[in-house]
């Protein structure tokens, strides 16, 4: 069984990533979602077990302790970690898996799976940004200038990042985020294992 293939992407806050996450989700039902552990409250319309496992902080602490999380951060006061067993049991099975964090948890992944798809998505502007924020209508003017802040620290390690999408035009950068997920599930050594019968069919075993 060939294995599957572990795409992680990040962006600043206001990048657009959990929508653009959202719809190549539902043009292809064969990428699983990791579900992220997180101290943070619930965000209106937010699901626990869908959108995040919900925890306390003792619990996180507790779990981070006995090495559970294959990366874990701290982001304005909360805690956010990823289930290291779940994913490699996962890409062990031949599941594509699709993770959604900052590029300091992407550095942490690479460490534990170097082939690691990364994709990092880019906001047109800080102009578009810091609009994109406003809009949400969630935070004060003082946490979106620390998000906007925050986020040309998190642009200078783009280029740590496999590839760069662009979301100007949601619609383009989705078809580019679909391009990447296709390119990837066409590499040789890929295709070689997944079409095993296929190749022994022409007598190339």
């Amino acid at each position: 069984m060939s294995q599957g293939v572990l795409f992680v992407v990040a962006a600043p806050s206001g990048a657009g990533k959990t929508t653009l996450v959202k719809a190549l989700l539902k043009n292809d039902t064969s990428i699983r979602l990791s579900v992220s552990y997180t101290t943070r409250d619930a965000r209106p319309g937010e699901v626990d077990g869908t959108d995040y496992h919900f925890v306390n902080k003792d619990d996180f602490l507790a779990m981070a302790a006995r090495g559970e999380f294959l990366e874990s951060a701290e982001v304005y006061g909360n805690y956010y970690g990823t289930s290291q067993a779940w994913i490699a049991g996962e890409i062990a099975a031949g599941n594509d898996i699709l993770l959604e964090i900052d590029w300091q948890g992407a550095a942490q992944v690479r460490k534990f799976f170097p082939e690691a798809v990364t994709l990092f998505i880019l906001p047109p502007s800080i102009d578009a940004l810091r609009e994109r924020l406003s809009s949400r209508a969630q935070d004060s003017e003082e946490i979106i200038n620390r998000r906007v802040t925050a986020a040309k620290e998190d642009i200078s390690h783009a280029s740590e990042f496999e590839y760069i999408i662009v979301n100007d035009d949601f619609e383009l950068a989705l078809q580019d985020l679909i391009a990447v997920v296709r390119t990837m599930r066409l590499v040789t050594a890929r295709q070689v294992q997944k079409l095993a019968p296929l190749f022994e069919s022409f007598g190339q075993a």
